[in-house]
This record gives C-alpha cells, structure tokens and sequence, in this order.
C-alpha cells in the first residue's frame, strides 16, 4: 500500500502501442475508467479535452493515436509507484461536442476478450476436453491460454452459430469456470477463492463503504446432475454435497451448511443439461456446487484507489464484526482517476462463509 503523503498524488500513465503518450496529449486527460469483470469483457474510458485554445482547432480526435485497433495499457497508482491495470485495444471514439465546454474525446475500448465476440461461428469439437477446446480458441484468437484441465474428455460437443465468447462462458458454466483474461493471458479455470490474499481493507480506515448480503435462498445442501445416455442406454448422475465448497475461505460454517441447520435437507437437481459419461457428470455437480456456494455472501465495496484490488483475486475485509469479517473473493472492480476526484476503486465480492 501506497503511504499516507503519497495517498496526495494519485496518478496514471496511459501507453499507446507500448509507448506513452505524448506529454501534449497526457497533459490533456481528464479522466481514466477501467471497469474488470469476470462474467464480462473488460471496458476502458479514457477522456481527453481535443481542443488547442489558442489555435482555435482541433487537437487529438484526428491523431493516429487513437485509432481503432491500437493496443492501449493503463497503469495506475501513486507518484511513481504504479501497475498495469489493464491491457486491451481501442474499440470506438465519442468524442463530445458542446457549447459551453471545450470538445472532449472519449476513448473507448475492452480487454482482449472483445475479440471472442466477433462473428458467430459453427462448428464440432470431437474427443476432446473442454480445457484443450479453450486452447485452440486462444490461440486464432491471437491469445495465449492458460487453462486448467478439465480432466473429462467429451466425444462430442456442438459450437451452434454462437460467439466464441457465447459458447465459451457456456462450456464454463456447466462446470463453475471461469473465463478470464490477464493481458494477452486467456484464463479458464475454477474459481481461485482458495488462494492467499493480496491485501486487507478495514472499515474505517482505508475500506470507505462496503455493503454485504447473506443470502440463503440459493444455497442447498446437495446439488445433483441426472442425465441419460443413450449409447449406453442407462441414466447417470453426479453428486455435489456439504463440504465440497471448494474451502470456507478462513469461514467456519459455509452456507449450505448453515442452511442445513436452519431449514433441514435441501437439494437441486439439474436435469437439462446432456451428459455422455458419469465423470461429466461428477464434474458438472462439484463445478456448479462450488459456484452456488461462493454466492452465500455478496456485496460492493468503494475505498482508496488501489491497483492490488483486481477481479479474480482474494481479499481481507475487516472492521464488520465476526459475521463479515473474513476473505472475500473479488468478481468486478471499478478503477477510476480524474484529475478533480483523484483515484477511487470500488469492486463486488463473493464469499461461501461466514
């Protein structure tokens, strides 16, 4: 964490095909936006005045700079201690035209995810796992995949007139994955609430808002996966139960547990779904199982900017009392930097304990 006299100085630095803007241009930001999430693409908004005084034109809405396509990285921080946030390519410009204030362009752009959202494709994948059908997608995409293998090997699956993206957050849903990206990076993998935390934020000090949910109309005790195959002509099935949360985040009683208590049995059966093998079917219930359960407690939190404060990681939040008090993992973050307001992030978080 950034100290105190440093907190004063809040800065970003923009780079534009890996170099950083002209001095000209970055003295005319106003603002920056990075909005991550791991159920969308990530979506930068930078905003800058494209007007020169005193030669009464036009500045930056006609530079090459900001053509569409080129590759932007935003980095922010305090003073000189600053981290990529995002790296990702410009999409559209919008820029602003009005009577009463100077012209302002405005940036916009996504991480590399945007590019599994051109065009529609159909297509069958044979003999193969989820985790290696991410690979292939990755790689004529221009990305580079970072998978975690899904183990099961499937004997036929159907891309049917979809969006990568489309078809990909689906193949991750059956199983409770997520799809991710780290700069040029594509993720596919569970959900990484079980791993240490990157920082602690305490309410009162550097945590300025925070507003859980405990919920447990979502949360079962059990969840099953029923399905038929008809090669085999026999019904399969897939079991998920209590204790098979994926970890209770330093929690002492996860919430399919405590709605067992509470309310006695519960469980949900998924029957839609098609299976070919009882080991899809295991799978699909411990990767839906986990899913459910790291939504027993939501919630949104704003503080002090902080680039450590990323989507997919895990972090401390104290100062709640004992019920909210613990790890929380992070699903979207908002990083914004304005030259009035300085730098804030706020985020969303998950948790499957308390």
């Amino acid at each position: 964490m950034p100290n105190d006299a440093s907190l004063l100085n809040p800065n970003v630095k923009i780079l534009v095909q890996s170099k950083p803007l002209a001095a000209e241009i970055a003295a005319d930001l106003v603002s920056a936006l990075v909005s991550e999430d791991l159920e969308a693409p990530g979506m930068f908004e930078l905003r800058l005045v494209t007007w020169d005084l005193l030669k009464q034109e036009m500045t930056w809405v006609d530079d090459k700079v900001f053509d569409v396509g080129n590759e932007v990285e935003i980095q922010m921080g305090y003073e000189q201690e600053l981290k990529t946030i995002m790296v990702g390519e410009i999409t559209g410009l919008e820029p602003e035209y009005t009577q009463d204030v100077a012209p302002v362009l405005v940036v916009r752009g996504h991480d590399l995810r945007h590019r599994l959202l051109r065009g529609s494709h159909t297509k069958s994948f044979l003999k193969i796992k989820d985790s290696e059908i991410v690979s292939q997608i990755a790689r004529t995409r221009g990305l580079t995949a970072k998978v975690t293998d899904t183990k099961v090997k499937l004997e036929y699956i159907l891309q049917h007139n979809q969006t990568d993206w489309d078809f990909l957050k689906e193949r991750a849903k059956r199983i409770g994955y997520e799809v991710a990206v780290d700069q040029k990076t594509l993720h596919f993998r569970p959900h990484e609430n079980a791993t240490e935390k990157v920082l602690t934020l305490t309410y009162g000090e550097d945590l300025q808002e925070f507003l859980p949910r405990l919920s447990t109309m979502n949360q079962v005790q059990q969840l099953e996966v029923k399905g038929w195959i008809a090669k085999e002509k026999e019904e399969v099935s897939g079991k998920a139960t209590v204790g098979k949360e994926g970890g209770t985040m330093g929690g002492l009683t996860s919430g399919t547990k405590a709605v067992k208590k509470a309310f006695g049995e519960s469980s949900y059966t998924i029957v839609n779904q098609p299976l070919l093998s009882k080991e899809e079917a295991d799978n699909m219930a411990l990767g839906q199982f986990q899913d459910m359960a790291i939504a027993y407690i939501t919630g949104e939190g704003t503080c002090q900017g902080n680039p450590n404060l990323r989507a997919g990681k895990v972090i401390e939040i104290l100062g709640l009392g004992k019920r909210f008090n613990g790890l929380y993992y992070i699903k979207s973050t908002e990083h914004s930097y304005s030259q009035s307001q300085g730098y804030r992030t706020s985020f969303t978080v998950g948790r499957n304990a308390t």
